[in-house]
């Protein structure tokens, strides 16, 4: 007879393996020259997805009867660095799983959400010659999200944040023989690239200071929300600051907003289950995860307040003048994760509004996944209308019209162009750094030929600044 321990800790591998049996199922035969029809992808699909759900929801249930309001799968030190001298490891690197309100609820939502887009997708994609290679990525995404969300240390939690953006910026370029598709994947991988720094920055800041990254000995071993920081509060804000550098990047937070809307050139069931529902809320569950540092920071929690509320007033401008109705759902979700961005930094003074902003990003995931699916039949009944009834359907008032006529005609203009985010970051991140790569690849060619005796003139080094016209073209 299994004891309830024993059966949460095999239930909560199962809820962790059922994905990732899945990735393999589906993308294993492909590589060695294996089809599987339509009918096996989805069987297959629908299978791992209510083994992970069920597991999921049986540890929920047990948890009670084990008398605890958390339970810990711990598969163990990986790695594990001991001083001369010491009885203990320094520094070591942990695998576990911690499911608790917080985290089981976000696991249960991604299996739910993503059975749902597989329903979808099944007959959305239907002849779709890249059937397989979306429920490849939506696997590889779910794997990724039920990672994240049950990461019980900062390195289990950064291989679920690269899986999710990986198959992000996959499924962005799903209609790749189009250019545009290809080139906006790019952006958002350079997005997200900037994110995964600075959790993998955060993650070493944190195994300096403590010699590790488990979030049980960082925030304590109380469950969500009341685990008590153990770093003081100059710590917490730099730790705090990194992982809120992360978080924007994945959740497209002020500065990094300019990759919602590109990222809407994937097909509408991954547009609704990563930019609608979960993948652009990962940043905002990372902030609900290490709400201690929130509540022993006040400046921590005073950016996290200012940079909600500032990307919710942006995405509502902007979006009052979207002409494609998945753009206008892009900046609305984007407008709601904001203000539970927002709400997340207020709870260092009301504490209890991390209850709020938790049950906010539930319930906002529900919605925008509804209202992306139903997207494009909405277009069609919205024509039937007009055919049937003319032009006579309400329209939506125009923008801040109490403001002054030119402010107004600036608002415009700042919305319609996006509040200039893609075109600061290209010319003053992305471009200084191309500049800089460039001049490192010629200093390389330089000292190459310095070895090999060349002349001094093919062994010139340019300043730093852009290429000159002989390098060939720059992007």
């Amino acid at each position: 007879m299994l004891d309830a321990e024993r059966l949460m800790t095999i239930l909560g591998c199962l809820v962790v393996a059922a994905p990732a049996l899945l990735v393999a199922v589906l993308g294993v035969p492909p590589l060695l020259g294996w089809r599987l029809s339509e009918p096996a992808t989805v069987r297959a699909v629908r299978v791992a997805i209510m083994a992970g759900l069920l597991s999921c929801f049986t540890v929920l249930v047990v948890m009670p009867f084990a008398g605890d309001r958390s339970a810990v799968v711990d598969l163990g030190e990986w790695v594990a660095l001991r001083p001369p001298g010491m009885d203990h490891a320094h520094y070591h690197f942990a695998i576990a799983f911690e499911f608790d309100l917080l985290s089981a609820a976000l696991a249960l939502l991604s299996f739910l959400l993503c059975g749902t887009i597989g329903t979808f997708a099944a007959r959305y994609l239907h002849k779709e010659s890249g059937f397989n290679r979306f429920f490849v990525l939506l696997a590889l995404f779910l794997l990724g999200m039920v990672t994240a969300t049950l990461a019980d240390t900062i390195e289990t939690l950064f291989f679920g944040w690269e899986l999710v953006g990986l198959s992000s910026a996959l499924l962005v370029t799903f209609f790749h023989e189009r250019p545009a598709p290809s080139r906006n994947a790019l952006q958002v991988w350079i997005a997200y690239r900037i994110a995964d720094a600075a959790l993998l920055l955060a993650a070493v800041v944190l195994h300096d200071m403590v010699g590790a990254g488990d979030f049980d000995r960082i925030l304590g071993t109380d469950p969500w929300p009341y685990g008590r920081s153990i770093l003081t509060e100059g710590q917490a804000t730099a730790v705090g600051f990194l992982l809120l550098i992360a978080a924007a990047g994945k959740s497209a937070l002020i500065p990094f907003s300019g990759w919602l809307p590109r990222a809407m050139e994937g097909p509408t069931p991954s547009s609704a289950v990563f930019y609608g529902a979960l993948s652009v809320h990962l940043g905002a569950f990372l902030l609900l995860r290490i709400n201690p540092l929130i509540a022993a920071s006040v400046w921590l929690a005073a950016a996290v307040v200012g940079l909600g509320i500032l990307t919710a007033v942006y995405a509502y401008l902007v979006g009052a003048v979207q002409t494609d109705i998945k753009s206008v759902l892009s900046f609305a979700s984007l407008a709601q994760v904001g203000l539970i961005v927002a709400e997340i930094g207020a709870g260092h003074w009301i504490s209890a509004l991390w209850y709020v902003a938790f049950v906010h990003l539930l319930g906002h995931a529900c919605l925008r996944t509804l209202q992306f699916l139903r997207a494009p039949t909405l277009l069609q009944d919205y024509r039937g209308l007009e055919n049937a009834i003319g032009d006579k359907l309400p329209r939506p008032p125009g923008l801040l019209q109490f403001a002054p006529a030119t402010a107004q005609a600036w608002l415009y203009r700042f919305a319609l162009e996006r509040g200039y985010l893609d075109a600061l970051l290209t010319d003053y991140v992305a471009r200084p750094f191309v500049q800089l790569f460039g001049w490192c690849g010629r200093v390389e060619r330089w000292w190459a030929a310095t070895l090999n005796g060349e002349t001094q003139e093919a062994a010139a080094v340019p300043a730093p600044g852009p290429a000159s016209e002989s390098t060939g073209p720059q992007s």
